[in-house]
C-alpha cells in the first residue's frame, strides 16, 4: 500500500475508511473521471498564461503566484483530503498557470518542445497504465523499495542544488546538456515515470480497501502531483537535446 507519491500513504486511506460510513466508497472509475477533470483545469490554466506571455504580457508574477498557491494547495491536499474536492482542483488550476508561463518560456527558445513535451507525457501515462493493467511490469514490494529510494536520491540532490543556488553555485551535470547531464535527466524521466506504476497500484489498493468517496479526488490529485513532475522533467530533457542542435 505504500507510494512514492508523498500525496499518498497507508496511513491516509486507514484514516479515510473510518469516514466511509455515509460517504459511499471509492472507485477507480470515480477517479480516473476526476483525473480528467483536474487535467482540463490544468490545461485551462495553462492556456491562460500562454495566451498573456503570446500577447507579450508579463507572466512571471503569476507562475511565481501559481507555484507558491500550488504548493499550498497540494500542502492543505495532503493534510485534510477530505477537503480535496475544493483543493485538488485548485491545486490543478495553480499548476496550470505556472506551467503555462514555464512552457510558453521555453517554446519561445525552443519552438515545438512545450507540444513535444505534452505529448510524450501523455504517451508514457498511457504506456505505464497498459503496463500496469496487463501487469507486464508487477509492482512488487522490492520493485516498489527501489522506485522509492530512487526517488528520494532524486529530491535530496534537488534539494541540494537548489539550496547551493542560493550562494551562486549548482551541483554538476545536472542542468548541463552533454552526455552526463542528458544521461541525468533521462533517469529521473524514467523514474518518474515509473512512479506512475506506483501510483496506480496504491489506487487500485484503496478501491479494493473500501475508501470512501472523497478519496476519488485526493487519488487523481495524486496522479496530477505525479504528472506535473514527469512533464517538467521531459521538458527538461528535451531543451537539453535541443541546446546541442
Amino acid at each position: 500500500m505504500e507510494s512514492r507519491n508523498p500525496v499518498f500513504g497507508k496511513k491516509m486511506f486507514d484514516r479515510a475508511r473510518e469516514d466511509l460510513i455515509g460517504s459511499g466508497a471509492m472507485s477507480l472509475g470515480g477517479t480516473v473521471h476526476k483525473t480528467f477533470i483536474l487535467l482540463l483545469l490544468l490545461i485551462g490554466g495553462a492556456a491562460y498564461t500562454w495566451y498573456r506571455f503570446d500577447q507579450g504580457q508579463d507572466v512571471y508574477g503569476i507562475m511565481i503566484a501559481g507555484v507558491v498557491l500550488g504548493l499550498i494547495a497540494a500542502l492543505v491536499t495532503s493534510f485534510v483530503p477530505k477537503i480535496a474536492f475544493i483543493t485538488a482542483p485548485l491545486y490543478a488550476i495553480f499548476e496550470g498557470l505556472a506551467l503555462g508561463a514555464i512552457s510558453a518560456a521555453f517554446d519561445l527558445e525552443y519552438p515545438g518542445i512545450a507540444l513535444n513535451a505534452v505529448l510524450i507525457t501523455v504517451g508514457t501515462l498511457f504506456a505505464m497504465l497498459l503496463l500496469y493493467v496487463t501487469r507486464i511490469v508487477k509492482v512488487t514490494p522490492g520493485f516498489r523499495t527501489g522506485i522509492i529510494m530512487a526517488t528520494l536520491s532524486i529530491m535530496l540532490v534537488y534539494l541540494f542544488d537548489f539550496v547551493l543556488g542560493f550562494f551562486g553555485v549548482n551541483v554538476p551535470f545536472i542542468h548541463e546538456s552533454g552526455l552526463i547531464g542528458i544521461g541525468i535527466s533521462l533517469f529521473v524521466v524514467v523514474i518518474a515515470a515509473l512512479n506512475l506504476l506506483l501510483d496506480f497500484d496504491f489506487i487500485e489498493q484503496g478501491t479494493r480497501s473500501g475508501a470512501p468517496k472523497f478519496m476519488e479526488w485526493y487519488g487523481a490529485f495524486g496522479l496530477m502531483v505525479t504528472l506535473v513532475w514527469l512533464y517538467l522533467e521531459v521538458l527538461k530533457l528535451l531543451s537539453k537535446f535541443a541546446k546541442r542542435d
